[in-house]
């Protein structure tokens, strides 16, 4: 074993260029299999072959390759001719060039290989996130644990130079990890005091629905005039409700029921105080000129996120990696003219942020204080 690592090319051999991409880029086809089904609860080793999500059909080993395949099928399925979404090339691209940057910008294979396995989580977060405005904890778990266990191999990644041993780097993370997670909750508790309710009314009686998906990509929404709703957009407690005020024209399962009040919880519903299960339910629907719904500025996956960045690169990078965030999400508002009022996922601009402090933050760190004491 010492003889083959001793025949192996020094580290900046361009031999290892080419096997961190191709390696990068077989990843990032199996983290396209994550991205789909972590977040829709289908377990990942069955079944076993990558399928197309529209006809289900599995696809052979000779016909999964990466990059390659979906170039040469014209982003189609070769049984069906459904659309095969670009993301699955541009994240197995994507992944390849992340293992390709990580082995040329860090010196050993150690960190090298830390940040190619986080960047990689880094990027199915992102994908998740982007396109089910969520980001699953078996994720962040993963990769906390993985921060963790790389603070403790290299304490010196910190750029700390009292952070000598293996406990001092362990601690360091572990502190970053429950700031950056306290911090974020904090902020989450508070806006929901300020900001945790969405009223609607109208003029005129408007017609409101619980709708369920029309394809494996949607998910169970409340419905009320043009607005739809996704339920996970709703419910984060067990106290969060939907209160509809005056309902008129109820009706449950098809049947017309009159009722003075109604509130919608995540598994049931009250109708003046008598309780309904929703998966007994086939239908729900009817009429109201007023209606509240519980509102959350983001999810709980943010703060799992920050504290994950904040056990990869400590406590003090917080500050600067949620203002780099805050600003990123406003330049996608208004470059990608948005606007304010649309929900934008939180966990890129966070992700950014992480990478920004990773190339830039010690200098401005050193700005800061320098800024700081100064004045």
């Amino acid at each position: 074993m010492k003889q083959m690592f001793h025949q192996l090319p020094p580290w900046d051999h361009p031999f290892f260029a080419v096997t961190f991409f191709l390696f990068g880029i077989c990843v990032g086809s199996f983290m396209n299999v994550v991205i789909y089904r972590v977040p829709r609860a289908i377990s990942i080793n069955d079944p076993k072959r990558s399928f197309c999500p529209n006809c289900k059909k599995e696809i052979p080993m000779w016909r999964n390759i990466p990059l390659f395949t979906w170039l040469w099928q014209r982003g189609k399925c070769a049984e069906c001719q459904a659309s095969i979404a670009p993301r699955y090339f541009w994240i197995e691209l994507l992944t390849g060039l992340l293992w390709l940057t990580c082995w040329y910008a860090f010196p050993t294979p150690l960190e090298a290989i830390f940040y190619m396995i986080m960047g990689t989580i880094g990027l199915v977060i992102c994908a998740i996130d982007i396109e089910l405005m969520v980001i699953p904890r078996v994720l962040t778990a993963t990769a906390a644990v993985i921060a963790l266990a790389g603070a403790a191999l290299m304490p010196w990644k910190f750029g700390n130079p009292y952070l000598v041993t293996w406990q001092d780097g362990l601690l360091y993370s572990a502190f970053g990890l429950c700031i950056g997670w306290f911090s974020l909750w904090l902020i989450v508790l508070l806006g929901k005091l300020i900001f945790g309710k969405q009223e609607f009314t109208f003029d005129e009686p408007t017609f409101w629905q619980l709708k369920e998906p029309e394809n494996e990509n949607e998910e169970f929404s409340f419905v009320i005039g043009d607005q739809a709703i996704p339920w996970s957009d709703i419910f984060f407690r067990k106290t969060d409700k939907i209160i509809i005020s005056s309902p008129t024209n109820l009706k449950i399962s098809g049947k017309t029921i009159h009722a003075k009040s109604l509130e919608i919880h995540e598994t049931f519903i009250l109708v003046d105080g008598n309780r309904y299960d929703i998966e007994n339910i086939t239908s729900l629907s009817g009429k109201t000129t007023s209606a509240i719904i519980p509102r959350e500025a983001m999810g709980m996956g943010d703060v799992d996120l920050l504290a994950v960045l904040g056990a990869t690169f400590g406590a003090p990078s917080l500050i600067l990696i949620i203002l780099f965030a805050c600003v990123f999400t406003m330049l996608i508002a208004l470059f990608g003219k948005l606007g304010f009022s649309k929900m934008i996922p939180f966990g890129p601009a966070l992700i950014a942020g992480g990478v920004f402090w990773l190339c830039y933050g010690q200098q401005a760190w050193q700005w800061y204080l320098q800024f700081f004491s100064a004045s």
